[in-house]
């Protein structure tokens, strides 16, 4: 059987990747993989472990206890990304963890850790990964990568809304924060910046349905 190709997006939090990705790995029966999930899980563990996000030692030491793995759920087929043996996502968006994942994603230690976790995950090819620093670190020789964008405003709107869903409060100036600190946290980390890979098709998603980024996507892929 054939490898299947390795899909890289990457964006700005709100950019809409998320949605898009899991979308496009459904439709290409793909395995999705939220890399900020596992950035969120080391920051959730992190917190409730009173860490130091600042401080490199706290987080190795707290690394050596975490483990990845992907469960695939035989009621719906989806595969969910586990960690230490729990499935952590009904806390992967609560506010505090949202606010903090930038300090502890700008770690040295915690980048190599993932990265090697991500590597393996689409080693064999047939995965649909996102993030910050897929097409240009994680998976430089993915087969098709992205870059979403869209404007501020309306990446505050999703993201409003997606924490409504979650059952999270916040404020207007809440969140306006929390995207701008993320963006240049992301943007000027030593490892892993956020940038747009060379070879990276880029896509303002500020005006476009899902399913019109998909089709965006599929243009050049034989299996669309």
């Amino acid at each position: 059987m054939p490898r299947m190709p390795n899909f890289a997006i990457d964006g700005p939090a709100g950019s809409g990747k998320s949605t898009v990705a899991r979308e496009l790995a459904r439709r290409l029966g793909l395995i999705y993989i939220d890399t900020g999930a596992m950035y969120r899980a080391v920051t959730y563990f992190a917190l409730q472990a009173g860490v130091d996000l600042e401080n490199e030692v706290e987080l190795d030491a707290l690394l050596n206890e975490i483990r990845f793995s992907l469960v695939r759920n035989l009621k719906s087929g989806t595969v969910v990304l586990w960690c230490s043996g729990v499935d952590v996502s009904p806390h992967l968006r609560e506010k505090k963890v949202a606010c903090n994942v930038s300090k502890v994603a700008a770690a040295t230690s915690v980048r190599s850790y993932l990265v090697q976790y991500q590597q393996l995950f689409a080693r064999t090819g047939g995965v649909v990964m996102e993030g910050r620093d897929i097409g240009t670190v994680v998976l430089p020789d993915a087969e098709y990568k992205f870059f979403l964008t869209a404007s501020l405003g309306m990446r505050l709107e999703r993201r409003g809304k997606e924490l409504q869903a979650a059952g999270q409060s916040f404020t207007e100036e809440e969140l306006r924060w929390e995207l701008t600190y993320r963006d240049e946290m992301d943007r000027k980390r030593e490892v892993g910046p956020l940038k747009k890979a060379p070879d990276a098709v880029a896509i303002d998603c500020t005006y476009l349905t899902v399913p019109q980024v998909i089709d965006k996507m599929l243009e050049d892929y034989g299996g669309g």
